[in-house]
């Protein structure tokens, strides 16, 4: 954190932009235990098509992989939630994981668990129907950034149900119809931007989620 000051960023702002190059890594903070950074890794297409291919939250880095490698951003970053960031320039990132090979590893940790969660999103791309591949990204979300409030778990991040059904592959209409069936079913709550799951231990269980 000693190596740039935090900035203030609004939610909806865009912080990197696909295909740029740019030499900053940014390093995500919160700006209080109730407010966490939350920022949406957006893939685009020529066509139009965009995927959300994550979420990334307070304690996370983005832009890594590009100061790694020296190549363009490969996906658009926004913020979700009003937060801020360290702009890390690339070179102090760099000296910084030089300086501290403990840090590489906890890097690469950080990049296999990102790995990981692409790999899943595919085997349920081909294994599931779009109401238990969104079961099963609500459970994990909640699993990752959740935390409990009056009547279950809040999912921690905040997000839309159009951009829930970018992160499972499917279209707006599926992940709404989708929503409406896990809420009908008594497992999930829903609000503006904010999805409260009721009964994780039912849609764990509908997920076909290995505890």
């Amino acid at each position: 954190m000693a190596i740039a000051p935090a900035q203030r960023v609004r939610a909806g702002q865009t912080l990197m932009v696909q295909g740029a190059f740019t030499d900053q890594v940014l390093a995500l903070r919160a700006r209080g235990s109730r407010s966490p950074a939350c920022v949406k890794v957006i893939g685009g297409l020529e066509n139009g098509a965009e995927v959300l291919f994550g979420i990334r939250v307070s304690g996370d880095l983005v832009g890594e992989l590009a100061a790694i490698r020296d190549t363009g951003r490969s996906a658009t970053v926004v913020a979700c939630t009003d937060g801020a960031v360290h702009r890390l320039p690339k070179e102090r990132f760099l000296g910084f994981l030089d300086r501290n090979p403990e840090a590489w590893r906890l890097l690469a940790a950080m990049l296999g668990d990102r790995l990981d969660w692409a790999n899943q999103r595919r085997l349920d791309f081909t294994g599931y129907p779009v109401d238990r591949r969104l079961a099963r990204v609500v459970v994990q979300l909640a699993g990752r950034h959740g935390h409990p409030v009056e009547g279950g778990v809040d999912l921690g991040v905040a997000l839309t149900q159009e951009e829930l059904g970018k992160l499972v592959g499917a279209a707006k209409e599926s992940a709404v119809k989708a929503v409406r069936e896990l809420r009908d079913a008594g497992w999930i709550r829903t609000g503006y931007r904010r999805i409260i799951v009721a009964d994780l231990e039912g849609l764990t269980e509908f997920a076909m989620v290995s505890r």
